[in-house]
Formats: C-alpha cells, sequence, structure tokens
C-alpha cells in the first residue's frame, strides 16, 4: 500500500429491511493524503451514508474501509487487540448539517472541551490552539459568548475549527451548508476553501457545485447507493459520461 492513501473503501455495502433498501451498494474509493473529494448527487443516493460510515456512525453490512493501514470495520487491530474506533475517529474530524455545539457551554469550553479530555492537553495549551483557530475564522472576538449568541454561519465555523482543535488527518464535512441562509453560505465556504489551500484532506457531501466545481480536485457522483461516475471536476461537469450524472447536473446548474 502507498502512504498517499489515506483511506480505502473496497465494496461497501449498507442495506436496511433485510436488504430490501440498498444505502451503500457496492462503493469502492481511494481517498488520498491532500484529496478534497466532493460526493455529489440527488437526495437519497447514500452520500451521507457514505460519509458516515467513514468513520463508523453508520456501521456497513459489509465491506472494508482502510484509514491509515487499519482496517477499521475489523473488531481487532493487526495486533490481535480489540479495535479501539475511537482512537481512529479522533483522527477523522466531522463537521454536521446542524452545528452541534454544546448550548451551556462557551465557544471557547466547546474548543477546548475534547483536546482537553480526550487527548490530554494542558488547558492553557488548549485555550491558546482555540484561540488561534477562532481567530483564524474571524472569531476570536466571540471567544466567551454562548453557541445561541452566533448566527448560523458563524457557529457552523466554530463547528469546523472546533474539528480542526483535534489536530485530525482528515475533515468529513456532511452538508455543512444546508442548514444556513443562503447569505451565510459564503462565509462557511471560505473557510473550507482555506482548509483545502492549506492541504487538508477533506471528504465534502454538498449541494453547493461552485465549490465542487472550484476546490474539489476530485467528484463522486452517487446514485441509488452506488458511485456512478468520479473524476475531475472538469470531467464531471465539463464531459459527464454517465447519463444519470448528465440528467442531474441538467437540473442543479
Amino acid at each position: 500500500m502507498t502512504n498517499d492513501k489515506l483511506i480505502q473503501v473496497k465494496d461497501l455495502k449498507k442495506y436496511y429491511n433485510k436488504g430490501k433498501i440498498k444505502a451503500l451498494d457496492g462503493v469502492t474509493v481511494d481517498i488520498n493524503k491532500g484529496d478534497v473529494m466532493v460526493i455529489i448527487g440527488p437526495s437519497g443516493s447514500g452520500k451521507s451514508t457514505f460519509l458516515r460510515s467513514l468513520n463508523l456512525l453508520e456501521v456497513p453490512t459489509s465491506g472494508s474501509i482502510i484509514f491509515e493501514g487499519v482496517d477499521i470495520t475489523q473488531k481487532k487491530g493487526p495486533d490481535g487487540k480489540k479495535l479501539d474506533i475511537d482512537l481512529h475517529r479522533q483522527k477523522m474530524g466531522m463537521v454536521f448539517q446542524h452545528f452541534n455545539l454544546f448550548p451551556h457551554k462557551t465557544i471557547l469550553e466547546n474548543m477546548t472541551l475534547a483536546p482537553i479530555r480526550v487527548k490530554k492537553v494542558p488547558e492553557e495549551e488548549a485555550k491558546a490552539k482555540a484561540l488561534e483557530l477562532l481567530n483564524r475564522v474571524g472569531l476570536a472576538d466571540r471567544a466567551d459568548a454562548y453557541p445561541i449568541q452566533l448566527s448560523g454561519g458563524q457557529k457552523q465555523r466554530v463547528a469546523i475549527v472546533r474539528a480542526l482543535a483535534m489536530e485530525p488527518d482528515v475533515m468529513l464535512f456532511d452538508e455543512p451548508t444546508s442548514a444556513l441562509d443562503p447569505e451565510m453560505v459564503g462565509e462557511v465556504l471560505d473557510v473550507m476553501k482555506e482548509l483545502a489551500h492549506a492541504g487538508m484532506t477533506m471528504a465534502v457531501v454538498t449541494h453547493e457545485m461552485g465549490f465542487a466545481r472550484e476546490v474539489g480536485n476530485r467528484v463522486l457522483f452517487m446514485a441509488d447507493g452506488k458511485l456512478l461516475e468520479e473524476g475531475s471536476p472538469e470531467q464531471i461537469f465539463g464531459s459527464p459520461q454517465n447519463p444519470r450524472l448528465q440528467d442531474f447536473l441538467s437540473k442543479v446548474l
């Protein structure tokens, strides 16, 4: 295995209702270090199920997910000991549609909770890092505010840097702008663009075709639980091959 493959997904399946519903139907794909992989497709195509499977928030029916050389779908690690999925999840930042911030904690407390508790980072160090990250997204002055005092776009920017505070190796975004008012979408996409330019490996489920086209280096098109086409943004948007993809793009562009 070459070192540039961060995640290898092999024949991933997720079935519900005794196999009648195939949310994922044999998806095979590699995510390489530095990839900004954007996953597009109609509603119900399996995009979010695929993304959430990468850190086992959705446990696949079958198939394998090899993350940094370890098959995390197995009960045991390569050393024969019980696999600690939480250890692997620490290396995967996850940003959801809804911000999942703790409402009773300040922004700074939201940011430092996991580094202090999970990674045992000293409190002062965690605070310094959190303030540096908040400054990066223009929210250093909101460190002592509570989530209710922030706009949706601000909350999502906090959710992104909260995930970054754990220093993950890959960031997973599940439709991070779909719950936002249109005028707030840009400020969140700007943060994601900056991350991409800084070399962060990202897998992004989104309806924002402009982002897919401009920032992604690879685009996956999913429908009916299958990966139907993948390629560069130029290939996917400029000369789509699959009839389902052609139909989808005719409706969204």
